[in-house]
């Protein structure tokens, strides 16, 4: 049997690949919820989120761009968070500051970690001469992110959907990152954890290696961002 050829660059997912979050999205949002007069059970709020999650539109707006695109990626997590409240029984509306809160929490180190293996690999792959790109069908707040937990040095490009204007399984985010990179698909692997990761991946001509992290309850099991 034949081996794959060793590629010359890699594209990795974020969310549950390279970084994971410290807590349950439930027990952030119920501490929030809290500070603004809502009151709501973390396990609530767990429950719901992954279907929320995964039966939002994609984190996607072709065609906008600048402080536009901001509006627009912060009004798709706020609605997200109402849509959360909402499932646990909060009828009132979301009060004014706790989704924008939530936003900028999510945009800094505190509630991510880096995955203990990821800075080792990262290294050596870049020791090798691989060109890395992230891939994530995130906003725009992941490149600042990435820098503040000390991965961007070692990245040659970020990826987003909200900037592409196509999330995965879409290929488009793939083909963004490739066309950065100056490498073919035939050059490059792909590694993530979701189905939309391989399903993307081989859309647009990739190999594609899953990997499973272990993640906090209320964290999507597919559509990782």
């Amino acid at each position: 049997m034949t081996e794959a050829p060793r590629p010359e660059g890699l594209l990795l997912d974020a969310m549950g690949t390279l970084i994971g979050l410290r807590r349950s999205v439930g027990s952030t949002y119920a501490a929030f919820a809290a500070e603004h007069g809502v009151t709501v059970e973390a396990e609530a709020i767990n429950a719901v989120f992954p279907q929320l999650f995964r039966a939002a539109p994609p984190l996607a707006f072709p065609g906008v761009a600048g402080e536009a695109l901001l509006a627009a990626e912060r009004g798709w997590w706020v609605d997200l968070i109402a849509a959360c409240l909402k499932a646990c029984g909060h009828e009132e509306p979301l009060p004014a500051g706790l989704g924008p809160a939530l936003f900028e929490h999510y945009g800094t180190a505190e509630p991510w970690q880096v995955y203990d293996d990821v800075l080792e690999h990262l290294e050596r792959w870049r020791s090798a001469g691989l060109r890395l790109a992230v891939v994530s069908n995130f906003d725009q707040r992941l490149g600042p992110l990435l820098d503040q937990l000390q991965l961007a040095p070692l990245l040659d490009a970020v990826v987003v959907s909200s900037q592409v204007g196509a999330a995965k399984p879409d290929p488009r985010p793939f083909q963004r990152a490739l066309e950065l990179l100056e490498l073919p698909a035939t050059a490059v692997w792909h590694i993530g954890d979701s189905p939309e990761d391989e399903a993307g991946a081989q859309a647009a001509g990739l190999r594609c290696v899953l990997i499973q992290r272990p993640k906090p309850s209320g964290t999507p099991g597919a559509g990782s961002v």
